[in-house]
């Protein structure tokens, strides 16, 4: 594991942007990842200036996308309670084509949920060829939410023979790999992101909640009473980042307790990621191109 450094693309190349990149299953300490990384911003302005040119880029690759219209992508956003997963939503994501993308909020499973297998929710969720989905939190929770309370697997109604042991976990992380490899193969790009964030950073952000009359409606108590499992809940997340990490679906820790550079981060991540698809505008074939040059002598003639 190492910091990967990315060189901004022109007309931003003199600043630069860290992040961490995990490809592989080597053993993880999220105490040893930093979460804060110098700005890749001075002012308010040169912050603007770099997440608009960045806006401009994914833009101009959602379009490809679709036009393109073979391939999928899914982002995942996953972290702790107030890391900033709506935010980085809002803000990276605003320069794209709501009719091309949807956000999905993997919230406690439905009593609908609970009557299939894991990944059923899932699957009703994937986005069409062409088409951006991305996943506030995601079918991990399945292995985030339920390792820190296993009491929770017993609504799963998993055979009576399942116990909640080491096997389990590894069965269940391996059925995750499994699964984003097959849908590799069906064209999906998959940008896992972990917005990793400091226990005083989230009491700040609590706090601020409560001060915060526009904030006050977020205010929720699963939020106080999770954060006393803040341990459990950074070892569950280690063990399922370098279990479920490869390197053609790796995961991307980003030092999130300044909100405004990770959300830089974590566009340009999304940068180097659709240029790594390598999407083109389709070819026409010959009949095509005499077809579209008859439309056009005609259209000329009116």
């Amino acid at each position: 594991m190492k910091a990967i450094v990315l060189a901004w693309n022109e007309p931003m190349s003199k600043n630069k942007v860290n992040y961490f990149e995990i490809n592989s299953n080597k053993r993880l300490r999220l105490s040893d990842i930093p979460v804060t990384a110098k700005p890749a911003y001075k002012s308010d302005e040169k912050y603007n200036e770099l997440l608009l040119t960045n806006h401009a880029l994914i833009e101009e690759s959602q379009i490809l996308l679709y036009a393109e219209h073979q391939k999928s992508l899914i982002i995942i956003f996953q972290g702790m309670d107030t890391s900033g997963k709506d935010g980085a939503i809002k803000h990276v994501m605003s320069g794209v084509n709501p009719q091309g993308c949807s956000v999905m909020s993997f919230k406690a499973p439905s009593t609908v949920d609970l009557e299939h297998d894991f990944l059923w929710r899932t699957n009703h969720a994937l986005p069409a060829h062409g088409q951006i989905g991305i996943f506030n939190r995601s079918y991990y929770e399945e292995a985030l939410v339920t390792r820190v309370h296993p009491e929770l697997l017993d609504a799963e109604k998993l055979p009576t023979s399942n116990k909640y042991d080491r096997k389990f976990w590894k069965n269940r992380f391996s059925d995750i790999e499994n699964y984003e490899s097959y849908l590799g193969r069906q064209g999906y790009e998959i940008i896992k992101i972990f917005i990793h964030i400091s226990k005083t950073e989230q009491k700040k952000r609590l706090l601020d909640r409560f001060q915060n009359p526009k904030k006050l409606w977020k205010i929720s108590s699963s939020d106080i009473r999770e954060r006393k499992f803040w341990k459990e809940y950074q070892s569950a997340y280690e063990q399922c980042i370098q279990n479920t990490a490869t390197q053609n679906c790796p995961w991307y820790i980003v030092p999130g307790d300044d909100k405004r550079n990770a959300r830089l981060i974590i566009s340009q991540i999304l940068v180097d990621r659709f240029k790594q698809m390598d999407l083109r505008y389709p070819e026409l074939k010959p009949e095509e191109k005499r077809k579209l040059k008859a439309l056009k002598a005609l259209l000329a003639k009116d």
